[in-house]
């Protein structure tokens, strides 16, 4: 009841999402506007995560997800018969909306009842949840359009999402029984007395208050998290584009793409174990030292004599530390989040998180213009160095260290 609801939603996501641009081409679009509606997702979800802490707030993570579920299911229909492509792009950001309540529904409910001593573990197998239907996800809607068309996939999305609204709806639910531990923490003790007077409640606070409460872990530990969301949606950019600027073809630029996706998804559980044991830090800062050094040296080698060569080992390098950083942002988010109210706070962590990746294409994009793309890789391994110099400063001040 945990991980299965957040499979169900990736897997079908997954599958979708490499046929956003294609089905935007095909109803007019050209690449400029492909990739505009393509980026509507990330949009949607980067406005709908204040939003959504709010609503968790409010009405419990359970419905949030739930209502997330249907708007979800309304949103694909509409994607599949919008007539036009600005109304396809509307479905395509609502989708994106849905995810990040989705998304931080379930952050909310780890963060409150997983125990410190395991919760990087237990939210490494929450990201690697959703990787889990990133990496599938495409492999589904290639056999899907060897015998269907490209709505296939959307309808596959659809599937999966009724079945994950009737499990999270009618099955078992974990936020009745399983304890908050700031709850089961707190506890007075009994002494047997008649209690008079009122019980005190905790404050709900708004989602700007809280921003402006935790300004001190936001504006530091949460730009460090913000670049090592970058130096990741960097990845998805750059090693495409560099494929292409070495002359490949496509099937080799998505074989060298999948084996960096495939070192990415082995590895997602060791990060867990790594920061259950050693600290937060030893996962954080080798994953982006990797990934900032990885970019640094791909951007030197364009124009060499082996550079395919170094474009499959530095793909795999990027690979690696990707793999090692996942569930950190998760766990760094947990661990700073007030134990009474998280979802204020982690709407606001996972806005400055996602920001940071929806950036990265951008940046890449502009130099790339103005330079080069070397440069712009260039660029991005000094952000992903830069981010690795703010997790040694703040991880310590910020994160718990793991008991042993």
């Amino acid at each position: 009841m945990v991980y299965l609801p957040t499979i169900l939603f990736a897997l079908g996501e997954g599958a979708v999402i490499p046929l956003i641009p294609v089905i935007a081409a095909n109803m007019g679009a050209d690449v400029a506007s492909a990739a505009l509606v393509a980026s509507a997702l990330v949009i949607g979800q980067l406005c709908g995560n204040l939003p959504a802490g709010s609503a968790v707030a409010r009405i419990g993570e359970r419905f949030t997800m739930v209502i997330a579920g249907v708007i979800s299911i309304i949103a694909v229909f509409g994607m599949v018969f919008a007539p036009v492509l600005a109304a396809f792009a509307a479905y395509v950001f609502l989708l994106g909306f849905c995810a990040a309540a989705f998304g931080l529904a379930r952050h909310a409910f780890m963060t409150t009842r997983v125990p410190v001593a395991f919760r990087a573990r237990a939210l490494s197998l929450l990201g690697g949840s959703f990787r889990l239907g990133v990496f599938v996800g495409p492999f589904v809607t290639a056999a899907l359009l060897q015998v269907f068309d490209e709505h296939a996939a959307i309808w596959f999305f659809l599937g999966c999402l009724i079945v994950m609204v009737v499990l999270v709806l009618f099955g078992p639910d974990p936020e009745k029984t399983t304890p908050a531990i700031a709850s089961t923490s707190t506890l007075a003790e009994d002494s047997g007395e008649v209690v008079t007077g009122s019980i005190p409640t905790v404050e709900r606070v708004g989602i700007f208050r809280t921003m402006w409460n935790h300004r001190g872990v936001l504006g530091r530990l949460g730009l460090a998290a913000a670049s090592l969301s970058a130096v990741r949606s960097a990845r998805q950019v750059v090693l495409p584009l560099w494929g292409v600027s070495l002359g490949l073809d496509a099937q080799t630029i998505a074989l060298v793409v999948g084996v960096s996706g495939a070192i990415d998804f082995a590895l997602f559980y060791a990060s867990g174990q790594v920061m259950d044991r050693f600290g937060r830090l030893w996962a954080a800062m080798p994953a982006m030292v990797l990934m900032g050094s990885g970019f640094l040296v791909l951007s030197l080698t364009h124009d060499g004599d082996a550079a395919v060569l170094w474009f499959g080992m530095l793909a795999a390098v990027l690979g690696v530390g990707n793999g090692l950083s996942s569930g950190i942002l998760l766990t760094l988010g947990a661990d700073t989040a007030p134990k009474q109210e998280p979802a204020a706070f982690l709407g606001s962590w996972r806005t400055l998180t996602d920001a940071g990746g929806a950036v990265a294409p951008l940046i890449v994009s502009g130099v790339t213009a103005i330079a080069s793309l070397s440069v712009a890789t260039g660029v991005m391994g000094v952000v992903g160095l830069l981010g690795a110099l703010g997790f040694i400063r703040w991880i310590p001040r910020f994160s718990p260290r793991p008991e042993r």
